[in-house]
């Protein structure tokens, strides 16, 4: 009978065993294996505890794709009772640094993806840096070689590239072909006594398929022969990557592997060491993609694309954590606004899109801004005016002047950085600009100057300053009598005064627009760097303007008109 071996989801089943150690060298080559999914795991990991883990390089700045599938894992770890582990993977010695393992915590943290073992915070299951573990993975590759498993391989680089030109002209698949599989004992005897360099080689059957059932892409499979006999060692006595995270996720009792779908071509070689070591399988659920907006894979060329960036631009770590939670899944409704609690009630692995996901950073800005209008009132108004203070445009003032500034500009405010330009346009007046653009054309041929001359006549009586002294009531009572002087209302009345007042076409509420504009040239509380033009000087500048000519000059045909044909 031949012999089962496997997780309940998955099982490899061999041919009737022979002891290792009795195997002639050429029958280790011809072991069949049939794998085949059976009871899929459960989804829920109501078969034990819960465990996943994000296990990032340090090699660079957090991606967003890595930050989305640490959320996964977190939230599946959180709406199950799990534990969620952090392992850095840092056998990259040449490219892995200290820094870049800081900046990933510092990110991970920021995002609010609290870890419950790693290498800050410890475990029973450490250390969590692989650098620190080299010693687990030559015991386990010890235990192989002792089973038969793997064997060493004393074949030089042009030897290897040599096979890989051989398989080309062949049009065969570039799998292991030399001879040390085979090799006698005295063979291999005569290389070691010479000194030369070898890696442990895994032994892969050469007939067969491996079947999983991914809890995210469904079925897979592979057939074995594309394989080829791989290294888990190299000649330096480094541990190879599949090696050591087969290693890693069997001893920490990974229950579950959230992983990117890059890495899905990686489970074949994993499920074979699992099964050598006797190790049981974990779930696996492989994640889509993170896609650019012409559907190829997002990268730097693309903007920004780190979370480090992100947090530097102003986003808000509830923005990311909601925005990048829906790349890939919906709780089936119509709702996108999700808290990390919500998400954490409502996540399942089996509501996650196999499909690729675009990144859409106008639409992250977007949830930017409506994560920021969801903060108390009192918190938001405290986030504009630090901000306002911190880059000069405010001082400090008991005016109240930040708290009416922020509730008149915050619905269009996106990002806390652009609190600062939205403050600046208000305060600015570019009104020889907006008059000499061609959106503005209409508005000057509407009798522009005859509005200009009833506003200048109010200024100057202080008939307009005193409605602005009593706040929006006052300009409400007096732009409803002005309206009627000049037998405008509507649009034909706002829009001339919103040129004049403030010298744009477009902006915030007109009426507490113009009332604020009054109260920063008297509160105190706006500095001189802030490039605000007050009253006194808008209605100097708008004395000078020359109505006949502006007029005269929008009338008259392009000087640079197209010649015609001959």
């Amino acid at each position: 009978m031949a012999a089962a071996m496997g997780s309940p989801w998955l099982r490899i089943r061999l041919l009737p065993e022979v002891p290792p150690r009795l195997l002639r060298p050429h029958l280790r080559r011809t072991l069949s294996v049939r794998a085949s999914a059976s009871a899929s795991a459960s989804p829920d990991g109501a078969g034990g505890p819960v465990r996943v883990r994000f296990a990032p390089s340090p090699t660079g700045n957090l991606h967003v794709g890595g930050a989305r599938t640490a959320l996964f894992n977190y939230l599946f770890a959180r709406s199950k009772g799990g534990k969620f582990v952090l392992r850095i993977e840092d056998t990259d010695l040449e490219r892995s640094t200290k820094k870049s393992e800081e900046a990933l915590l510092s990110d991970l943290a920021w995002l609010g993806l609290d870890w419950d073992e790693g290498p800050d915070v410890g475990g029973e299951f450490g250390p969590y840096r692989q650098s620190e573990r080299n010693s687990m993975y030559k015991q386990y590759a010890e235990k192989l070689m002792e089973s038969g498993a793997v064997y060493r391989c004393f074949c030089s680089s042009e030897e290897l590239e040599q096979m890989k030109e051989t398989a080309k002209q062949m049009q065969l698949p570039p799998v292991y072909m030399g001879k040390w599989g085979t090799a006698s004992d005295a063979e291999i005897q005569q290389e070691l006594e010479k000194g030369t360099p070898y890696t442990y080689r895994f032994r892969v059957p050469k007939e067969g398929s491996l079947k999983i059932n991914d809890l995210i892409r469904g079925e897979v499979s592979w057939n074995l022969d594309t394989l080829g006999d791989f290294v888990i060692m190299r000649s330096n006595g480094q541990p190879v990557y599949n090696f050591c995270v087969t290693v890693d996720d069997a001893a920490m009792r990974i229950s579950h592997v959230i992983r990117a779908e890059e890495h899905l071509p990686n489970t074949l070689r994993q499920a074979l060491i699992y099964k050598a070591l006797g190790f049981p399988m974990p779930s696996f659920a492989h994640v889509s993609l993170i896609l650019a907006p012409d559907r190829s894979k997002l990268s730097k060329r693309h903007g920004a694309t780190s979370v480090g960036q992100y947090k530097e631009m102003g986003y808000l770590p509830q923005a990311m954590v909601n925005y990048l939670a829906l790349l890939g899944w919906g709780d089936g409704t119509e709702n996108e606004f999700f808290t990390i609690d919500d998400l954490v009630e409502k996540f399942t692995i089996n509501r996650v899109n196999k499909s690729g996901a675009v990144f859409d950073a106008v639409k992250l800005k977007w949830m930017n801004g409506q994560h920021l209008r969801s903060f108390p009132p009192d918190v938001l108004i405290k986030s504009f005016e630090d901000r306002w203070k911190d880059t000069g445009i405010l001082q400090e003032s008991e005016s109240g002047f930040a708290k009416e500034a922020a509730e008149l500009l915050k619905d269009g405010i996106d990002l806390i950085t652009d609190a600062d330009a939205a403050l600046s346009n208000l305060l600015s007046y570019p009104l020889h600009a907006t008059l000499s653009s061609d959106e503005a054309k209409s508005v000057v041929q509407d009798k522009l100057s005859e509005v200009a001359s009833g506003l200048i006549s109010a200024y100057d009586s202080g008939e307009l300053c005193q409605a602005l002294a009593e706040g929006r009531d006052g300009w409400q009572k007096w732009v409803k009598i002005f309206g009627k002087s000049l037998k405008r209302k509507g649009k034909s009345l706002f829009m001339p005064l919103r040129v004049l007042l403030t010298g744009k076409l477009h902006g915030p509420d007109m009426g507490g627009t113009v009332v604020l504009i009054h109260k920063a040239g008297t509160c105190g509380a706006v500095t001189q760097q802030s490039g605000f033009v007050n009253l006194d000087e808008r209605f100097r500048i708008l004395k000078e303007v020359e109505w006949e000519s502006l007029v005269q000059e929008q009338e008259s045909p392009a000087e640079t008109a197209v010649p015609a044909s001959p």
